[in-house]
């Protein structure tokens, strides 16, 4: 019984001792490799576009340009760079600067005033090869203005008249889909604007 006695703290010690070497043994184990991420949200802005885009447009153009020297009228040297423009034109209407009054004793919805078309011609210019000589180099300067002069030329080709007249054409179609309720609801959409008439309205 005394044999016990003293074989019991003993043992507990032991197993005491293990538990103490094991948990210093995992603190201190240079193999085991841990990683934290920490991630902030330093902005979160959320903005709400009210902007129609009615009609979209897309053409795309190749446009040679020769380069050359010339000596008393004859030409001795020359290269060429032939160019792809893609150009895309968009007609939008920002729905903001729309204003609407309800007449709901004439059963009226009556459209006041409404924004201008903004379009936007945006063209992107590649190089889809140089015809490049020993005498005459091509110089970054000369791809420059090449590749602007292909820009202007595409922007001018889009004939932005017809995009404007499209363009409030769609919007009319647009706005009548919008105002489905208002019919539904036996009210009659006046345009004083001038802008898009009585058709389909």
């Amino acid at each position: 019984m005394r044999n016990i006695r003293i074989l019991v703290p003993f043992v507990a010690g032991i197993v005491l001792m293990t538990i103490l070497f094991f948990s210093f043994k995992s603190c201190f184990n240079p193999t085991e490799k841990t990683e934290k991420s920490d991630y902030y949200i330093l902005t979160n802005q959320i903005s709400k576009m009210n902007k129609m885009v009615v009609l979209e447009q897309n053409t795309s153009s190749m446009q040679k340009t020769k380069m050359g020297y010339e000596v008393f009228g004859k030409e001795v040297s020359s290269n060429s760079i032939i160019t792809y423009t893609k150009t895309t034109a968009q007609v939008s209407y920002d729905l903001n600067k729309m204003k609407l009054e309800v007449d709901s004793i004439n059963k009226k919805l009556i459209i006041k005033e409404l924004p201008e078309a903004d379009i936007r011609i945006t063209p992107s210019v590649e190089i889809q090869s140089m015809d490049d000589s020993f005498i005459n180099r091509i110089s970054e300067k000369d791809i420059k203005n090449v590749t602007q002069k292909a820009k202007e030329t595409a922007m001018k080709s889009v004939n932005q008249n017809q995009l404007r007249t499209e363009g409030r054409q769609q919007l009319m179609e647009n706005l009548n889909n919008i105002f489905v309720l208002a019919k539904a609801l036996d009210y009659k959409i006046e345009d004083q604007t001038g802008k898009l008439g009585i058709l389909g309205l």
